[in-house]
This record gives C-alpha cells, sequence and structure tokens, in this order.
C-alpha cells in the first residue's frame, strides 16, 4: 500500500504543479532561460543545415562502439562542466558567507545561497562527477580503445552497447531536469540514514536522486558485461592473455568490480524506495530497521567504485608514459598483478569510509591494515612508470605532461591516504575538508589521465592531432588552478574547517577561502582554453592530419588501423605476433605488407530501439518521481513490449562486400600516403606505411592481419 504524501496530488500530474517550478528563483529562472535559448539555437542550426537526417542515421542509432564512445565522452564533458559550476557555486558561496558580518544577497542570510540550496548543489555535485562525469568519460574511452587494442571489430554486444548508452544519457538528463522541475536531494551524495525517508525528506528530491542513481547503475551494469564479454570473446588469434595491453586488462579488472558492485548499491536504492513508496522502514532504528545497514550496503559499492574509475586511469598512464619515453612498459606482469592486487583490496576497505561511528578496535584495525595494503600495489605502479621513464628518451608533449602530473597527484593523494587509514588521525580529520582535499586529488588523477587519453587518442579517432600550445595552455592553467584550490583545502582541514558549510563562522580563514576563488577563477580560463584548443585544433584540422602513428613511437595494436579508424576497425582481423604488437612490427619492417584480395566482413545494423528505450526509461524515472502513476504504467509497459519485438528480430546485421573493403582501404592508403608524403600526393611510389606496396597473396598481411608467415616464420 503506497504511503501518504504531503501536499496536494492528482491522478494527471501526480505531484507535479506549477508551484514546483522555480520560476521565481532569481538564479535558476535566468538559467532556464539561458538553456532554452542555447536549446532552441542548436536545434534551428540543425534544421538550417538539414543534419536531422544525419544524426539520425550516424549517432542517434548507431552501434559502432567508437560513435558510442565518443557520445559518452560528450556526456561526461557536459556534466564535467556542470558540476564544475556547482564546484564554483560551493566555493563562491564559502567565501562569501564568513563571519556572521557577512551580508546576504538572493534572499540568503549570508553569501547569495540559501542553506537548502547549498545542500542540494552540494549533492549534486558529488552525484555528477561520480557517476555522470568521471564514469561516462572512462566507458567512454574504453569503449573507443578497448576492441581497438584486442583486434576486434566491435562489441561483444552492440545493441546492449547502445543500450547502456542511452540509459546513461536518461540519468543525466533527469539530473538536469532537477535543475528546473522541483529540487535535487539536500543530504549528500551518498544519502543519510533515514534523512531520506519521506517523513524527513518529503519533497521530490531524493526521488530524483534515487532514479538517476538507479539509472546509472544499470547503464554500468550493462557496459561492464559487454566489455568483458568483448574482451573474453573477441580478441584476435595471438591475443592471449599476457599480450594484452595494460589498459585493457585495466578495463578488465575495472568492469570485474562494477559487474559486482553495482548491484550492492541497487539493493541499497531499491530498499530505500520500498521506504518511501510502500512505508516500510529498513533504516529507521526506532521502527525496527537499522541505519548502518544503509551506510555498509552503499560503501559497499562506493569505495570499489572508487576503484573502478581509477584503475582505468592508471591503464591511461600506462598506455602515454611508454610511447613518450620511446621504451616498453616496465614490470608488464607486475603491472597486471598490481591492477588486480588494487581491485581485490578494493572489496576490503569500505569501513574506512565510517572510522567515528564506534566499531571497536579490532574491526577498526582491520579496515585501517588493509586500507594500507593497497599502498603496495599502488606504490608498484608508481616505481614502474618511473623504471619506464627511467633512461628514456622523454617527449614532454601534450599528454605526457598530463600523465606525469598524474603520477604526481597520485603520490599526494595517497600519502594523505596512508594518513587516513590511521583510525586516530582518521577520527580528528573525519569530517574536515582535509578529507575533501584527499579524495580530489585521486579524482584529479583520473580528470588528469582523462585529458591526456584525449589527448594521445584523439588523433587515432578523428585523423587530427590537437593543437600542442594550447593543449599546454590547458594543462597549465588547470594545474594552476588544482595547487591554488586544493592547498588552502588541506590546510583549512588542519585548522578545523568541516565540510557541508553553507556558512563559515571563523573569519581567519577568509584569505584561503578568497585563494579557493582564485583557483576557481584559474580553472574558469582552462576552461575557456579548452574550448579554444578544441576551436583552433578543428580550425586547422587540414595541415594536422596524421597517418597511422601521429607520434611515431606508439606500441600497441590500435595504432595498426587508419586514422581515422573505419567504422570496422580492422579490414583483416590481424594475428597478434608480440606483447606490443605495432612496435614488434616496426621493428621487424612488417608495418607495409597488404593483402592481394579481401573477404566479406559482417557487421551490426544501426538501430533506433536503444535511444527509444532510453527515452521510456527517463519518462519512468520522471514519472516515478513524481508519482505520475499513469506515466510510469505506460512507459513500463512500452519498455517491455519493445524489449520483446526486438528479441525476435533476427535481420541485425549487414555485409560489406570485399569489392567495397578493398575500394575504402585503397582511399584510407591513398590518404595516409598524402600525409606521410605530400610531395609526392596520392601517386607517388611510397605506402602509408613508408615504402612500396608489395602484393601478398592470402588473406593476411601485416598492417591488417594474418594469415601468411614472415620470412622469419612469424605469423603476420
Amino acid at each position: 500500500m503506497l504511503v501518504d504524501l504531503q501536499g496536494s496530488w492528482s491522478p494527471l500530474l501526480g505531484r507535479l504543479a506549477l508551484s514546483q517550478i522555480p520560476y521565481e528563483n532569481l538564479i535558476l529562472a535566468p538559467l532556464f532561460v539561458v538553456v532554452v535559448i542555447m536549446g532552441l539555437a542548436i536545434i534551428a542550426a540543425i534544421s538550417y543545415f538539414g543534419k536531422w537526417g544525419y544524426l539520425w542515421r550516424e549517432w542517434l542509432t548507431t552501434v559502432d562502439h567508437k560513435k558510442i564512445g565518443i557520445m559518452y565522452i560528450l556526456i561526461g564533458l557536459v556534466m564535467l562542466f556542470r558540476g564544475f559550476m556547482d564546484a564554483l557555486m560551493i566555493r563562491t558561496q564559502q567565501a562569501m558567507a564568513v563571519g556572521p558580518d557577512a551580508p546576504g544577497h538572493l534572499g540568503a542570510l549570508h553569501g547569495y545561497l540559501a542553506p537548502y540550496h547549498f545542500g542540494q548543489i552540494y549533492s549534486a555535485h558529488g552525484v555528477i562527477m561520480i557517476l555522470l562525469a568521471a564514469t561516462p568519460l572512462l566507458v567512454g574511452i574504453m569503449n573507443v580503445i578497448v576492441p581497438l587494442q584486442i583486434g576486434a571489430r566491435d562489441m561483444a554486444y552492440p545493441y546492449l552497447n547502445a543500450l547502456g548508452l542511452w540509459v546513461t544519457a536518461a540519468a543525466a538528463a533527469l539530473v538536469m531536469v532537477s535543475l528546473f522541475v522541483g529540487d535535487f536531494s539536500h543530504n549528500g551524495w551518498f544519502g543519510i540514514a533515514p534523512i531520506f525517508e519521506l517523513s524527513y525528506s518529503p519533497g521530490v528530491g531524493v526521488d530524483y536522486w534515487m532514479w538517476v542513481m538507479q539509472l546509472t547503475a544499470l547503464g554500468s551494469t550493462l557496459g561492464s558485461i559487454n566489455i568483458l564479454a568483448t574482451v573474453v570473446k573477441m580478441r584476435a588469434p595471438g591475443m592471449t592473455w599476457l599480450r594484452l595491453p595494460i589498459f585493457t586488462w585495466a578495463a578488465v579488472a575495472s568492469n570485474i568490480i562494477a559487474l559486482t558492485s553495482f548491484p550492492a548499491l541497487t539493493v541499497a536504492l531499491a530498499l530505500i524506495g520500498f521506504d518511501r513508496y510502500l512505508g516500510t522502514h529498513f533504516f529507521t532504528a526506532g521502527l525496527g530497521g537499522n541505519l548502518m545497514l544503509y551506510t555498509n550496503l552503499f560503501w559497499i559499492w562506493g569505495h570499489p567504485e572508487v576503484y573502478f574509475v581509477i584503475l582505468p586511469a592508471f591503464g591511461m598512464i600506462s598506455e602515454i608514459i611508454p610511447t613518450f619515453s620511446e621504451k616498453p612498459l616496465f614490470g608488464y606482469v607486475t603491472m597486471v598483478l598490481a591492477t588486480f592486487g588494487i581491485a581485490g583490496a578494493s572489496w576490503a576497505v569500505w569501513l574506512h569510509h565510517f572510522f567515528t561511528m564506534g566499531a571497536g578496535p579490532a574491526v577498526n584495525s582491520f579496515f585501517s591494515v588493509a586500507t594500507m595494503l593497497v599502498g603496495i600495489p599502488t606504490g608498484v605502479k608508481v616505481f614502474n612508470w618511473a623504471f619506464t621513464m627511467y633512461r628514456g628518451r622523454l617527449r614532454f608533449e601534450t599528454a605526457m605532461l598530463w600523465a606525469v602530473g598524474a603520477v604526481f597527484l597520485l603520490l599526494l593523494g595517497g600519502l594523505t591516504g596512508m594518513m587516513l587509514a590511521i583510525p586516530a588521525i582518521n577520527y580528528m580529520v573525519h569530517n574536515s575538508v582535509f578529507v575533501i582535499a584527499h579524495f580530489h586529488q585521486m579524482l584529479l588523477v583520473i580528470v588528469y589521465a582523462i585529458f591526456g587519453a584525449v589527448t594521445y587518442w584523439w588523433p587515432k579517432v578523428f585523423g587530427f592531432k590537437l593543437s600542442e600550445a594550447w593543449g599546454k595552455a590547458v594543462f597549465w592553467l588547470f594545474t594552476a588552478g588544482s595547487v591554488l584550490v586544493f592547498v588552502p583545502m588541506f590546510t583549512l582541514g588542519f585548522m578545523g574547517m568541516t565540510r557541508r558549510l553553507d556558512y563559515v563562522f571563523n573569519t581567519k580563514w577568509q584569505a584561503l577561502l578568497d585563494i579557493q576563488v582564485l583557483g576557481i577563477a584559474v580553472y574558469s580560463l582552462s576552461v575557456l582554453a579548452f574550448v579554444g584548443m578544441l576551436y583552433v585544433s578543428i580550425r586547422d584540422h587540414a595541415k594536422n592530419r596524421v597517418s597511422i602513428d601521429p607520434w611515431g613511437t606508439a606500441r600497441s595494436l590500435e595504432w595498426m588501423t587508419p586514422s581515422p579508424v573505419p567504422f570496422y576497425n580492422f579490414a583483416v582481423v590481424p594475428h597478434v605476433n608480440a606483447r606490443d604488437e605495432w612496435a614488434w612490427r616496426k621493428e621487424h619492417g612488417f608495418t607495409d605488407l597488404r593483402p592481394d584480395h579481401y573477404e566479406d566482413i559482417h557487421m551490426p545494423k544501426n538501430t533506433g530501439i536503444p535511444l527509444i528505450l532510453g527515452a521510456l526509461m527517463f519518462l519512468l524515472g520522471f514519472g516515478l518521481t513524481w508519482r505520475i502513476w499513469w506515466l510510469c504504467a505506460l512507459s513500463l509497459a512500452l519498455i517491455i513490449a519493445l524489449v520483446i519485438i526486438r528479441s525476435f528480430d533476427s535481420d541485425t546485421g549487414y555485409t560489406i562486400p570485399a569489392d567495397e573493403v578493398e575500394r575504402m582501404e585503397r582511399g584510407h592508403h591513398e590518404r595516409a600516403r598524402a600525409v606521410d608524403f605530400p610531395a609526392a600526393g596520392v601517386l607517388g611510389g611510397a605506402t602509408a606505411y613508408g615504402r612500396a606496396e608489395p602484393a601478398v597473396k592470402g588473406q593476411g598481411a601485416a598492417p591488417l592481419g594474418g594469415g601468411m608467415t614472415s620470412p622469419e616464420g612469424s605469423r603476420l
């Protein structure tokens, strides 16, 4: 039986009413107008240039893992900007609301944000940055790169891959709608039991938070199944487990964590749903529940989630540093073992999030030691990166700067993490901004690695390099902003400033808070520089075009493909001979061989069903949030019907004829030849790989793959 609601409810609109739209809010109302104008401008531009058909055919219905990965990254970048704006508001509010004499603006007693509004921003910032910015960015890069690194033409389940994307997009849309329709949760990104129960939080904010989290959990689970199945079942011939690139190993470990941890979050959120919708009390001590049950369930997911997002970042660093050190990665086997050591330890450390809860010395000691043990495999990684750079031919291009910066931040975040692993220290600083600063150092490792990875793999995906000058400007501005924001935050933590403050009582902290605002301003300049980098790079893309290996020292399999990568990835599935396959082929002179004929390629068909399912899941989440029961029933029925209809569709693929494959490959080689040898143009005698093109009997030859044997007896 549904619980009684505070306030009005109607059969048509549920709890939704005009009063739930904050049209009188002096911050949100102008923002809503800006968003509407921007949306209409985008729609008008697409219509003016006649691109709706193109968008539908090439992007909205695609099952190409590369395009899906790019759309994941776009979602992540949009939500990263939204999360950054929340951070800007948090920092400026705290700097303006210092001491009892601080003036108030826009209806706030101090600063310009009322406590309830500040709580929503604080909660949304955490949810967005963890689940809707970092996770889509990392999943997007894994989507693009993992199939290429293992020699596959697509994901194991292309349809499921698209569905995961649009479920994630539905979650992002739901959290954006909460800006302008109703409120968002005000009890932290992690939820506080039993405050999230209906009797304590009667609004819709907790419902928004709950269904956003559920949708992201579903999308992440679908993605993890797909990536694991892809690596297990679709590796190219010769791609043994100990020849997998480190980034692919990191993706495997990360998605094992996701597949096993997100169900815990799903269960915790489902129990909250029972409390709010059916009147149960799983987490209310006075009514037979246990609030620590939720805390344990959440952090059993929450701390492995931290390693779910950090391990792919480690994999990215492990790809970038060898390329720009012009050396193989030092300690490959130990790096793999360290990756799985971290993944395994991630399950034994969750209780350090509540050392102060009175669990007792034995329990605290166990989790303290377990937390410190994470430092051993992490240290192995740092030493391996250092030894890779040792005596290497180091080139500090933009991607390398981001990778090295990530290593330095990892040292800072790791050392402060070791401090927090000691219960006595944790007890003193647990609720302070010192913990926030430590956590953000670890998240900055991810951000640095992502920017490095985008710079590193951009030319492979789009066929031209990003501007080095602008890229370095982004790096140095972002680094300066990080120093100015988080060094004062560590200091304020030691001085006793607690977190989640909309009003700061101690006027002696004013100078450090102002420095943080200066850091946010520098961060804003880095955002502008990033936009400038994209603009300049796209404007000058013709003169920055690249061939298959734009860095000249890349090592893994993805660098064998044309730049940009064709939709079928590999015209001929390659045969892998070595751990660093592309470096091995360059060393042995096998980079220029081509087959004398091609075979048909089977590829999956585009479909609009995942997009429609994502839209229906958004409507289901919106209906559940506002208790619009007819909308819930209709969208759920349509979801079930579409899934059943899709299950009967056996015509899900198509075949590219061999002659079409050959024509497209010839075009790729001629474009690459024009880049490598501009004086010769497309009629010169050199190939895209730098030599004459010998005809090779049989289907297999480098750089596309193998059925033939080289003079040394190795498979090509």
